[in-house]
């Protein structure tokens, strides 16, 4: 997941470490903790397979970065051609893990540069995945409804509610994204 985002920014400008840290928030939202302790042995590991570059150059060259002090903090990140190249091969991945919670936020942040069909295969996975999740809610709330406290059950009809929700969601980004898509 971190590895297709940071890929997917790179893409965009290059970037310092804290300026890139900031971007992952803002992209894929504060509630996700995105700490140096797991940033750095990242931007190391796609240094080593040789989809970035680090340029020790000034960090001022980063358009709206803070002023940082000390060596670590002008290393800028840029992304090669293999990094482009490992990026669009993320992009094009549409497979069960792309369904999940973490994994479709990160695709979802990048679905601009997304082939129209894999935007739909992605959404229609996540569809099916939460319907999969909300009919197994719905069949133990069933089973238990009588033995729960009413704080616990309006918190599984909250989460009931969520996943309905999410469900209408995707079926109108379905519906949308197919009305886009040129038929073969």
């Amino acid at each position: 997941m971190l590895e297709l985002a940071v890929l997917g920014l790179l893409h965009e400008s290059p970037l310092h470490g804290y300026e890139l840290r900031q971007r992952l928030k803002a992209t894929l939202g504060s509630f996700r903790a995105f700490s140096y302790g797991s940033l750095y042995p990242s931007l190391r590991r796609m240094k080593d397979a040789g989809w970035i570059a680090e340029d020790e150059g000034d960090a001022e060259v980063v358009a709206g970065a803070p002023p940082l002090t000390g060596k670590r903090g002008k290393v800028v990140y840029k992304l090669t051609a293999e990094g482009k190249e490992r990026f669009t091969e993320l992009l094009a991945e549409a497979g069960p893990s792309s369904w999940e919670d973490e994994q479709f936020g990160v695709h979802f942040a990048f679905f601009s540069k997304t082939e129209p069909e894999v935007r739909v295969r992605i959404l229609e996975g996540r569809r099916a995945r939460l319907e999969q999740r909300r009919e197994g809610v719905r069949s133990s709330l069933a089973r238990t409804r009588e033995r729960l406290d009413s704080y616990t059950l309006q918190l599984q009809e909250h989460g009931l509610e969520s996943v309905d929700r999410e469900v209408r969601w995707l079926s109108e980004l379905i519906e949308t994204e197919r009305r886009n898509v040129p038929p073969r």
